[in-house]
């Protein structure tokens, strides 16, 4: 069948797509953008803001960050605001209510978005971006954009990103890159590692810790029914690795790691090869395949390697073949990583 000029027109965008870089690289201004070093950035206080009405909904979003299960979450009294699916607090994995340094901080999100993303293969809102939270890392549903949990988070997203320019490079974004050993990972050595090291926080099951009052956990589960969902981002080995090298255990900052890149790299193998809950529909995630990260541990992809080499590696052949494809300069890059 002859080819339409609107597919051809498709497909032009398709492959223009496919070698653009992360999102977290584009910088739709004149000129360079400005950059903030947030590792030396002073994170604003909870206890400044205001009690007029826009200082409630700030400290409102505080809440539902740093309290989540007891506010949203699948136990609550209002099931109506049964949102969260699992008893998981958005400052499991955004340490220090999203201002700690390589642990995917939120300070600066604002100014990041609209954002293209490679997941959903589209420019997404900042309410967006939550919502694939919402559903992924804590394994629950949207929140509408008009409902007042969802204006709760923008608001205390915004006050964290006072200060900071629209669309600046930050340093200390997302995840600081690990030094990645050129073989698969070792799930066998990452037990070892758990148990010396992770077990003594998260317990010898992945279970975690709950809270001694109300829902939560003291220390949140790795994996299991009440854990993030195959769907989330750290749920790949590369993010998980780069989060526990410079965040774990507890008290751990990017300049300080107690692990080191390889026992990061093998324990992370042992954690994403454990059981946890499965999201539907993940086909349709990166419609344009060679933009999927090379450690997605689900297909479909369009490079021809296992799920078992995208899951636990070794990625320099993937990366390789990728960057033969596209000609990307960084294939499949992690997509929450720092540049």
């Amino acid at each position: 069948m002859p080819t339409t000029g609107s597919h051809m027109q498709r497909l032009a965008l398709i492959l223009i797509l496919a070698t653009l870089p992360a999102a977290a690289d584009l910088v739709l201004s004149a000129g360079q953008p400005v950059t903030i070093d947030l590792t030396g950035w002073t994170p604003p206080n909870i206890t400044d803001v205001g009690q007029d009405a826009s200082g409630t909904l700030i400290r409102y979003g505080y809440l539902l960050f740093t309290d989540t299960p007891n506010q949203i979450g699948p136990d609550i009294a209002d099931i109506s605001r049964r949102f969260s699916g699992n008893n998981l607090a958005c400052q499991n994995c955004h340490l220090r209510a999203g201002m700690q340094p390589y642990a995917m901080p939120l300070i600066g999100i604002q100014g990041q978005f609209p954002q293209y993303r490679a997941r959903e293969g589209r420019i997404d809102t900042l309410g967006d971006r939550i919502n694939g939270c919402m559903e992924r890392s804590m394994n629950g549903r949207p929140l509408p954009l008009d409902k007042r949990e969802m204006k709760a988070f923008i608001a205390f997203m915004g006050w964290l990103s006072n200060g900071i320019p629209t669309g600046a490079r930050l340093v200390g974004a997302g995840t600081l890159r690990i030094k990645e050993p050129q073989r698969g990972a070792d799930p066998a050595h990452g037990a070892e590692v758990y148990r010396e090291t992770c077990s003594p926080c998260h317990g010898a099951t992945g279970a975690g810790v709950r809270a001694k009052n109300g829902a939560g956990y003291q220390f949140p589960p790795l994996w299991g029914v009440d854990s993030y969902n195959n769907g989330a981002g750290m749920a790949r080995i590369l993010t998980a690795a780069a989060y526990a090298l410079h965040n774990m255990p507890l008290g751990t900052t990017f300049n300080t790691p107690l692990l080191t890149d390889a026992d990061a790299y093998d324990v992370a193998g042992y954690i994403v090869s454990q059981q946890r809950p499965r999201k539907g529909g993940l086909d349709r995630d990166f419609p344009v395949r060679l933009q999927k990260p090379i450690d997605t541990p689900y297909g479909p992809y369009a490079d021809g390697f296992t799920q078992e080499q995208h899951r636990l590696g070794p990625f320099a052949p993937i990366r390789m073949k990728v960057r033969q494809m596209t000609g990307a300069a960084d294939p499949g890059a992690p997509d929450n990583g720092s540049r």
